[in-house]
């Protein structure tokens, strides 16, 4: 028997989709969250029961930033690949509660690092990052490459995760440690995140209330369908670095949709029209993300499916199901 498979954030989105995507394939999973209350609790708890139905996964209530438990269960599990999802999320979110981001994606990815570098054969730590590093690029153009500059955060969400990947650089230059940072871009989906807009929105339009559009509608995201999503993870996960390398792939759809198609779709989706109230761009958020998937296709084959005209209606189905 192979050892297990750590999956930090396992309660969480895109955590508990690569969870059922390790367990489907035989995998045994150890889960690792806090399910701290940033949004429902029930809707973590709920993700938590469908892994914890596999007699293979059981899932650890923990704190990443504990780094003295975290270390234990990593030495105790026998556990040589780690799927590190777990992180305060939310750019907005950031700047009303700078310090959660400190501790849970500074001192949270700090800790899984020093666990792994100590833990002996240790073959691979996958890691979120975030479209966000590469801060606002206005007026089209390319995707964003991996090998542009991403020096610039707008904010300090965004200026975590790119601390995380320059951590990262030192520790596999350090120890050796072989590393895959995944800079996700906009996920969506089934058992999403109720802070994201397409979820807040879909709660809104069928309780009749406005919502609110911001950057006047004329912002863009590269919306990736979580089946998607998680072929890139494992992709990248079956295929380590060499030693001392820590490899930064774009992870998305490469194919940016505005806000306001996708209010239209999700209109569509629910039978329904919204009923917008237009403002201005908010502190922290850009203007376009767009994923240059080049790499990642490269290495893995990686080639997204899901359209999000196909895979909103989808997310729908699963809101009136889970929420009746």
């Amino acid at each position: 028997m192979s050892p297990p498979v750590i999956v930090t954030g396992a309660a969480g989105f895109i955590g508990m989709h690569v969870a059922e995507r390790l367990l489907a394939r035989g995998e045994s999973v150890i889960g690792v969250d806090d399910f701290n209350a940033y949004y429902d609790p029930a809707l973590k708890a709920a993700r938590a029961s469908r892994l914890e139905a596999s007699a293979r996964f059981r899932m650890e209530r923990l704190d990443i930033a504990e780094a003295d438990a975290f270390a234990r269960l990593v030495r105790e599990s026998g556990a040589v690949r780690v799927v590190h999802l777990a992180a305060q999320a939310g750019v907005r979110y950031s700047i009303e509660n700078p310090f959660a981001y400190e501790r849970s994606n500074l001192a949270g990815h700090l800790s899984v690092m020093e666990a792994c570098r100590h833990q002996t054969g240790f073959e691979h730590l996958v890691y979120a990052s975030s479209s966000s590093v590469y801060g606002d690029r206005p007026g089209g153009g390319a995707g964003f490459s991996e090998d542009d500059t991403a020096a610039e955060p707008v904010s300090l969400y965004a200026a975590t995760k790119r601390a995380c990947e320059l951590m990262s650089f030192s520790y596999a230059r350090l120890y050796g440690l072989p590393q895959t940072g995944l800079r996700f871009f906009t996920v969506y989906g089934p058992w999403g995140r109720p802070d994201m807009a397409y979820f807040s929105f879909t709660q809104k339009i069928l309780a009749g209330e406005p919502i609110e559009v911001f950057g006047q509608g004329q912002m863009a995201r590269d919306f990736t369908y979580i089946d998607d999503i998680v072929d890139g993870v494992i992709g990248a996960l079956d295929r380590p670095p060499e030693r001392g390398a820590n490899r930064l792939l774009n992870i998305g759809d490469s194919a940016p949709v505005g806000l306001m198609e996708m209010i239209a779709v999700l209109e569509e989706a629910l039978g329904r029209k919204a009923e917008k109230v237009f403002r201005p761009m908010q502190p922290g958020d850009v203007t376009q993300t767009y994923a240059d998937i080049s790499r990642l296709r490269a290495l893995t084959g990686y080639q997204p499916q899901i359209s999000l005209a196909q895979g909103l209606p989808r997310f729908v189905r699963w809101y009136r199901d889970f929420y009746g």
